[in-house]
């Protein structure tokens, strides 16, 4: 089994994981923090892109269930002067029991899977990130007690988060709102499955609209990795979209504050906000690791 898509999942499994990570959760936060199911395992961590919490989450995870782990730079491999994807993803696969690659182009992770015999772990390309759903929706179940019926506005750049927030709603039953203007709105494919799959996804230019009333805010950066040639631009078509004390007011009271993070604080997010006291960004970074742990629990426990 791979993970390159959420929609790789189904409602159980995904259930299921978020279910186990706040079980391991509850098993660190008490204390355990050991244990000796993956011993004897290796996953290799490859980067295309850099990584704060992928990496040491994957990292620490690895570490804590009693398995090895490799980090490895792209250009520190063959990758980086032009071997080609196919045959690294075939030597790799007598190496190592599982690898997580994070890339800019969705295709290349697709590539690697299909010419590897080991799980594949999707850590960030340019169309999902789908470990990164798997964390806000324990994050979310965490505050909320249920995921189904909670309204999620997106604020900003309808990007690959996004993207893979969409899937996961869809496939949980939370409803989307996406408020972007026009040329940033998230990949209309994942849209259109989501909304065949009975997926609430309403995209909106208006960030009041998508605001008012919901239960969680969630904002991203707004100039992704890849896109730094369009800071100037970006900005400048992002601003009316920051998650800021005004827009707080139109949702509920109690409305989550979320975000992946890095944070570029006085762009997307203001800094009163980010340390509210509805914030669960810190909790939610904190997340990738025990929803981590219980995917590769799922892909690699004997």
């Amino acid at each position: 089994m791979d993970l390159i898509s959420i929609f790789d999942l189904t409602p159980a499994e995904l259930e299921g994981l978020v279910e186990r990570g706040e079980a391991l959760k509850r098993k660190r936060k008490g204390g355990v923090k050991a244990s000796h199911e993956l011993e004897g395992r290796t996953l290799a961590l490859i980067f295309e892109k850099p990584s704060t919490r992928t990496r040491v989450s994957f990292e620490v995870a690895m570490h804590e269930l009693g398995g090895n782990v490799i980090s490895l730079n792209w250009n520190e491999l063959q990758l980086g002067r032009g071997e080609r994807v196919r045959e690294t993803a075939r030597v790799l696969s007598s190496y190592v029991d599982a690898v997580m690659i994070r890339a800019y182009r969705h295709d290349t992770v697709e590539e690697f899977a299909s010419y590897a015999s080991i799980p594949v772990i999707n850590g960030l390309t340019d169309l999902e990130h789908p470990c990164q759903t798997l964390a806000d929706l324990m994050t979310i179940k965490e505050y909320k007690r249920t995921v189904a019926g909670v309204t999620v506005a997106w604020l900003g750049d309808g990007n690959n988060v996004c993207n893979s927030l969409i899937g996961g709603a869809a496939i949980t039953g939370m409803k989307m709102r996406v408020a972007c203007p026009k040329g940033y709105e998230p990949d209309g494919r994942i849209v259109e499955r989501a909304k065949r799959m009975g997926g609430e996804v309403l995209i909106t230019e208006n960030a009041e609209e998508a605001a008012g009333d919901a239960d969680v805010l969630y904002t991203d950066v707004w100039v992704s990795m890849g896109d730094e040639e369009e800071r100037d631009k970006r900005k400048r078509d992002l601003k009316n979209y920051q998650l800021n004390e005004d827009l707080v007011t139109v949702a509920k009271e109690d409305a989550l504050i979320m975000h992946c993070m890095p944070v570029h604080i006085g762009e997307e997010i203001t800094e009163g906000v980010l340390n509210s006291e509805n914030s669960v960004i810190f909790e939610q970074a904190e997340n990738r690791l025990h929803a981590q742990k219980a995917l590769l629990l799922k892909l690699l426990e004997k």
